[in-house]
């Protein structure tokens, strides 16, 4: 069953209370939707078995915050510098807002099960394929200009949702050859994955890169959800984003989302994340 923004089942520390204690502290707002980077950020910590403290930020009914858009942040901008989730906090150093800088403290606060790869071949073939998914203008990224596209073209000039669709599209960059820019962006990403796939599958591997699960296949699973997410009784998001937001009707990229790539994501929330997806 799908839940609202009442049903949520993680505690959540408001920022002031955080911002008093140690240890590691990870923003993430408080919202029943999978966002790739959040869902991303708290896979690496389920592998890695980092106990932290959740952190909301932000207005439940502002969904450009749980979407990682930023809103209207002024508690989170005064403690972190910047407006959006995921953030990871530990101690008193820098806060960690970019996947990067996530991934690499929590390498060094759990450095087993190593997430990045030894060898500096798949280490660079790691980053970079990660960074077409979860860096600007990778997959996540671009999606954004598909979400603000149906709404934008379909709802009414005096549609009180307008409003938001059109802020979103202005801070984006949206027009309509923007939109087609991004579908094709996306579907030559989801190829580059696919192939990949198939040729770890081909020399017997089960992982994307190397021989064990890295941050890749982590990021994969997560991101996945933008495009197709779990079912309900896995993912029980908010209805409202279910085949909006977090679905995909561009019959292009829907041809290059493989069966295959299903099917990793799949394998790597029943072997290694968490299920169902907790809010």
């Amino acid at each position: 069953m799908a839940i609202g923004f009442d049903d949520l089942k993680i505690k959540y520390e408001e920022i002031a209370d955080a911002r008093k204690m140690s240890g590691l502290r990870v923003v993430l707002g408080a919202y029943p939707i999978p966002g790739p980077w959040r869902e991303s950020c708290k896979g690496i910590l389920h592998v890695k078995g980092l106990k932290y403290v959740p952190v909301r930020t932000g207005d439940p009914g502002a969904p450009d915050v749980a979407l990682g858009m930023g809103g209207s942040q002024s508690q989170l901008i005064e403690w972190t510098g910047q407006a959006s989730a995921p953030v990871m906090i530990w101690n008193d150093e820098k806060p960690r807002s970019g996947w990067v800088d996530q991934l690499n403290l929590a390498e060094s606060l759990a450095p087993e099960p190593a997430l990045v790869p030894a060898k500096v071949e798949d280490r660079a073939l790691m980053f970079g394929l990660a960074n077409e998914l979860l860096g600007e203008h990778g997959l996540v990224w671009v999606k954004r200009l598909l979400m603000v596209h149906g709404p934008l073209n379909t709802l009414p000039a005096d549609d009180p949702q307008r409003p938001f669709f059109t802020y979103l599209g202005e801070k984006y960059g949206y027009s309509p050859a923007a939109a087609e820019r991004a579908a094709l962006r996306i579907r030559d990403i989801v190829l580059a994955f696919d192939a990949q796939l198939s040729r770890q599958k081909a020399r017997g591997s089960k992982y994307l890169i190397g021989d064990s699960l890295s941050a890749l296949d982590i990021y994969w699973a997560a991101c996945c959800a933008i495009l197709a997410p779990l079912p309900p009784e896995q993912c029980p998001m908010a209805d409202a984003f279910r085949g909006g937001a977090y679905g995909n009707d561009d019959p292009r990229i829907e041809a290059a989302l493989s069966p295959a790539l299903r099917a990793h994501r799949d394998f790597i929330y029943a072997t290694h994340l968490e299920l169902p997806i907790v809010f």
